[in-house]
């Protein structure tokens, strides 16, 4: 233990939820659940705004649906977290060279490393420009802990949460941690609490006070030791920099279990390609490749089989993987499979025998496709190249708009899918810099609608404008403040369509009443009254009825009163002035 709190630990309030509402204007202080949206769906993160209907982190999506029906519940968009990540990771390198990352959101710092007096109103001073500068650079929070050890500081983190610092002085640590569940101590998981529970044992003090030898007792020699030091405040555990990685792993979770054989092999090729990408991707080889198969019991297997030596070969982890999932009986149904690599190394010892053997196949294969004579080869490679060629447009065009990923529409601009269903997809365009933005809905198949990239949640300002004005000549009299910029011109309306409700019932995360439409071609920047708008609907659990021109709640017969394809009645604003904003019931007070 140390006699300062020099220690820092950082957790971002529900990072990936976070970033989605920063996103997602439209989405703010609304409930936001991000994970997987299947019927076998698991929850990664959930607002504070949806943690209050009991939604909360590994849930099942479909317990939480029951939950909270009214939450926007979206794909993860690992780019974007990863990207935030590197900014926050960056800023407490500054602070210090030893920074040890738990994961994209979460880390431990020694604050003593990076040369801050070893005091508390020194430390506290880091933390809270600490917390000052994430917002600035990413628009999120963060919730400090500061303490003398990991564990501790730990705890103080979770205790300043949402967007709060705590500080734990030394000598206060068994006044704190006495009254605390038994779960608050780390590496208490379900499993060792109940085996407490029936010992009697609940809280922290209770641990302490059950004594050493009781504890490895109950839970044996390195587990109850290790539990019994820290429930007394002893924690010796240094601040590592670089954590070695044990293996490097990739799965799945299918909506529908797997009993075809081909489908499992195939599934399992692409899942070790997967694999071996991020194995390359972190400079590592590995020697045992494994398999994991959960049948639709949720019962679950693992295979491993030791190479001759370390590789990154995609073509020898796919044959190790083919050869185990051999040996697998999985008619009954597969529900997930998983592809990894263990034995990590900084090298790669090629395996001679296993390119040799997937040489020859390749050879056999090429030998009985010539066989067929050399006026068919042209064809084949023709087909094979119109294969790829296919193959890169379903990458490019995902065969289902997946709610909350980023697209882009040649006339529109950035936005977000909210909802697809009946050939239908639905798209609120707005940036995380803007107020809430409209819904359009398309056809699955506009060849408008192109997937996009994450915008950043912090406006970057262009070089032009952070340049000083040019200094004024002199004796000219102030004229006042000339022209502003140029507002964006709002797009036409949609040619043959009504107003657009927004999704139907379970379409997407609609909330709230939606934006009027768009004013006619040549109208000014001002917004008129528009009750042609009517409100958006509520979000089901799944895709329903409401989309496109498909009956449902929310479609009239026709445009509604406030398209029509003159100039916005509202007087056009002269040079200079701000743009005229009129009362709009389509839109929502926000």
């Amino acid at each position: 233990m140390r006699g300062a709190p020099t220690i820092l630990h950082l957790d971002m309030d529900a990072f990936y939820a976070a970033a989605e509402q920063a996103a997602k204007p439209s989405l703010r202080g609304k409930p936001v659940v991000v994970g997987g949206i299947g019927p076998r769906g698991v929850v990664a993160t959930a607002s504070y705004e949806a943690r209050v209907f009991g939604v909360h982190s590994a849930m099942a999506t479909a317990q939480a649906r029951r939950l909270c029906p009214n939450a926007a519940y979206l794909t993860p968009r690992f780019s974007l977290y990863r990207e935030v990540s590197e900014v926050v990771m960056g800023l407490l390198g500054a602070l210090s060279p030893l920074v040890e990352p738990l994961s994209l959101d979460e880390a431990f710092v020694d604050l003593e490393a990076g040369g801050v007096e070893p005091t508390s109103a020194a430390v506290r001073a880091v933390g809270e420009r600490l917390r000052r500068d994430i917002r600035a650079a990413t628009g999120l929070s963060g919730s400090v802990g500061l303490a003398a050890s990991k564990m501790l500081a730990k705890i103080a983190s979770e205790e300043a949460k949402p967007d709060g610092l705590v500080l734990i002085e030394p000598g206060t640590e068994l006044e704190l941690l006495g009254p605390m569940s038994v779960r608050a101590i780390p590496g208490v998981g379900p499993a060792t609490a109940e085996t407490l529970r029936r010992a009697g044992i609940t809280t922290v003090s209770e641990t302490a006070e059950a004594g050493e030898a009781e504890l490895v007792r109950l839970l044996g020699k390195a587990h109850g030791a290790g539990l019994h030091a820290l429930a007394t405040g002893h924690d010796d555990r240094p601040v590592v920099a670089e954590r070695d990685a044990k293996s490097v792993s990739v799965e799945d979770t299918f909506e529908e279990d797997l009993t075809d054989r081909s489908r499992v092999q195939l599934e399992i090729a692409r899942l070790a390609e997967r694999c071996v990408q991020r194995l390359r991707a972190a400079g590592r080889s590995g020697r045992t490749v494994v398999i994991k198969v959960r049948s639709y019991d949720f019962s679950t297997l693992t295979r491993s089989e030791t190479l001759r030596g370390p590789t990154d070969d995609p073509a020898v982890v796919k044959e190790a993987a083919a050869r185990l999932i051999d040996g697998v009986d999985t008619t009954a149904g597969v529900r997930l499979l998983g592809v990894g690599v263990s034995g990590l190394a900084d090298y790669t010892q090629e395996d001679l025998f296993a390119q040799a053997a997937s040489e020859a196949a390749a050879a056999a294969v090429s030998a009985r496709a010539g066989g067929a004579g050399g006026a068919a080869e042209a064809p084949q490679g023709s087909g094979g190249a119109q294969g790829e060629a296919a193959g890169a447009g379903a990458v490019d065009r995902p065969r289902r708009w997946l709610p909350g990923l980023d697209v882009r529409h040649a006339e529109y601009g950035a936005g977000w899918v909210q909802g697809s269903g009946v050939g239908r997809v639905t798209v609120r365009f707005e940036q995380p810099w803007s107020e809430p933005g409209r819904v359009r809905t398309f056809a699955v198949d506009d060849p408008a609608l192109e997937p996009g990239e994450p915008l950043p949640l912090v406006r970057r300002e262009p070089e032009a404008d952070q340049q000083a004005d040019p200094p004024e000549p002199r004796g000219s009299a102030d004229a006042g403040p000339g022209p502003g910029p140029a507002p964006d011109p709002a797009p036409g309306p949609d040619s043959g369509s009504g107003p657009d409700p927004g999704p139907g019932p379970g379409s997407g995360p609609g909330h709230g009443p939606g934006p009027a439409p768009d004013p006619g071609p040549g109208s000014g920047p001002a917004i008129g009254p528009d009750p042609g708008s009517g409100p958006d609907l509520a979000v089901g659990p799944g895709p329903g009825p409401g989309l496109g021109p498909h009956p449902g709640p929310g479609y009239g017969p026709g445009p509604g009163p406030g398209l029509g394809p003159g100039p916005d009645p509202a007087a056009e604003p002269g040079p200079g002035s701000d743009p005229v904003v009129g009362p709009d019931p389509g839109m929502s007070s926000r």
